[in-house]
């Protein structure tokens, strides 16, 4: 059999130079590459490299999106949760289950939806035991070790200074962060970091933003931890203002160096 000839990886677009917070993630032992479908721009670690596998998810749950978006037009500016849909496809579906729990439109859940879904089909995938998809953020975690996730916090004295160390068994689990000063995602308030831990990265993107809305200086963190506790599912937050932190749920924060 003839050996295939090794692609020359394609450059990464400007839109993905910008996210230099990539360039800390380790890989160790797994494949690292890059998967971007228009909005849709996708850091992935795997078993091995799935890039074709992953392009065609990514096309796949955007078709889903895309023809409910075209059907239904009060759907993308939603900013308060939508009916359930029992016609709707599988990504609509949890996107708008995750509205509903977190008291926000769906498309708050749109980055944690399609990181997830994407995530799980590698998942099936034969001998694909390992997988973390980041989507502007928002995380996919399904390792077979422990690991520790930065927390970036804009101009935030503890931006990447904390992070969260989440042990294999909680795994998979959707670890998401939403700010008011970072970024083009809407918010309400201007919380430098919430980051919400849930077994769904659907609702923890929908709760991180939620709690984040209520952000609006350093006295606002125990109302934000407030809100978190009372989203169900939700397992745990941080919330980082300026230079105050405060957190709540199962979360183990440990102290990264600068």
């Amino acid at each position: 059999m003839a050996a295939k000839r090794k692609k020359t990886p394609k450059p990464a677009p400007a839109s993905y130079r910008q996210r230099d917070y990539r360039n800390l993630v380790s890989a160790g032992k797994l494949a690292a590459f890059h998967v971007q479908v228009r909005e849709t721009d996708l850091h992935i670690l795997a078993t091995r490299d799935l890039t074709v596998e992953a392009e065609a998810a990514v096309l796949r749950y955007r078709a889903q999106l895309e023809g409910y978006l075209a059907d239904h037009p009060t759907f993308l500016p939603a900013l308060v949760p939508l009916p359930l849909d029992p016609l709707a496809p599988p990504l609509v579906k949890e996107m708008l289950w995750a509205g509903i729990a977190a008291e926000v439109g769906p498309m708050a859940a749109v980055a944690g939806a399609m990181a997830e879904f994407v995530g799980r089909d590698l998942l099936a995938l034969a001998g694909v035991q390992e997988v973390s998809i980041e989507n502007g953020g928002d995380i996919f975690l399904a390792r077979q070790e422990a690991c520790v996730v930065a927390i970036f916090a804009g101009t935030s004295p503890l931006s990447n200074r904390v992070g969260l160390r989440l042990p294999s068994a909680r795994m998979p689990l959707g670890v998401c962060t939403s700010s008011g000063t970072v970024g083009h995602s809407l918010s309400f308030g201007t919380a430098d970091a919430v980051t919400v831990l849930a077994a769904s990265t659907s609702l923890a993107d929908a709760a991180a933003t939620r709690i984040g809305n209520v952000v609006h200086s350093g006295r606002d963190l125990d109302q934000a931890l407030a809100v978190a506790q009372a989203i169900d599912g939700v397992q745990g937050v941080v919330v980082i203002k300026d230079e105050q932190l405060g957190a709540w749920g199962e979360v183990e924060l440990v102290r990264l160096d600068a």
